[in-house]
């Protein structure tokens, strides 16, 4: 925890590593934050290639940053350079939030309690009993599924392009209740889903994988982790497959950043004042 540094007038620095980054809207989001509790931060784009993962991530704390948010496709791999996991992040296995303190390097995940926070306090949908549908086997995936088990779904299924990836994550996450997988193509359409999540990147690369549209009903509540400020290609597809209502993930960023800002800062800042000023609360 950083103690506040607005009467030395010193600027910490904070960023985010991803590949690609350039649509972030993490920076805005941090800006937002800071304004409204006064803290003196300064929070970069930075993007980074895997290859480069660990150089550029120890250049940054070698030269005074203070914290890292880690996006795709750096998730999973990031967990290595840490010298600390917090219980969530060594439950999902994948890190979204580096703290670097006297040294070390301490990681977090936050893409869980960010997603919970969105679902039931900004879009008043229940996860407790509900039928969920995954969609990808990625770092995004690892983040959400540990939160979501503790909210006692009736089900929760794991689908992706490749069976091995979904069947690896179902099996890391079957102590926490009964996680099944299989592939696209093979998800089960003889019950409807109360929630299906879209944990892929399709939508950043702007590509459609081969989502089961026979899987919504008209009572389906359809969720993209992905955000952009137009409609994903999941967000559509959702809408004229007849789901309930299809949402980005807007709210989960930034209730997932302020989680990361009240690790590094030990203040939590009012999202939805943010999600407000944002424009982007529905």
């Amino acid at each position: 925890m950083s103690e506040s540094n607005t009467e030395t007038g010193t600027i910490d620095r904070y960023g985010v590593m991803g590949y690609p980054v350039s649509h972030s809207r993490s920076p805005v989001i941090h800006r937002l934050f800071a304004l409204q509790t006064r803290e003196n931060i300064q929070y970069e784009l930075l993007q980074v290639s895997p290859e480069k993962l660990e150089t550029a991530v120890r250049q940054f704390q070698r030269t005074g940053g203070k914290g890292l948010n880690i996006t795709v496709p750096h998730k999973t791999e990031i967990t290595k350079l840490c010298d600390h996991l917090s219980e969530r992040a060594t439950t999902a296995g994948a890190v979204n939030t580096l703290a670097f303190r006297g040294g070390e390097v301490y990681g977090d995940n936050t893409d869980g309690i960010g997603l919970l926070r969105d679902l039931a306090v900004n879009l008043g949908i229940a996860v407790e009993g509900a039928r969920i549908l995954i969609l990808g086997a990625g770092g995004a995936t690892r983040g959400i599924v540990g939160p979501l088990l503790e909210m006692q779904p009736t089900s929760l299924i794991i689908a992706n392009r490749s069976l091995d990836r979904a069947e690896e994550l179902a099996a890391h996450f079957s102590q926490s209740g009964t996680v099944t997988a299989c592939r696209f193509e093979a998800v089960s359409i003889a019950e409807k889903y109360d929630l299906i999540i879209n944990a892929t990147s399709a939508g950043v690369k702007g590509e459609m994988p081969p989502y089961p549209a026979a899987a919504i009903s008209d009572s389906t509540f359809c969720y993209d982790l992905s955000y952009g400020l137009k409609p994903t290609p999941f967000s559509v597809w959702a809408r004229e497959a007849g789901a309930a209502r299809s949402v980005m993930g807007w709210g989960m960023l930034v209730e997932q950043a302020a989680e990361s800002f009240r690790i590094w800062r030990g203040v939590r800042p009012d999202t939805a004042a943010v999600l407000k000023q944002m424009s982007i609360a529905a």
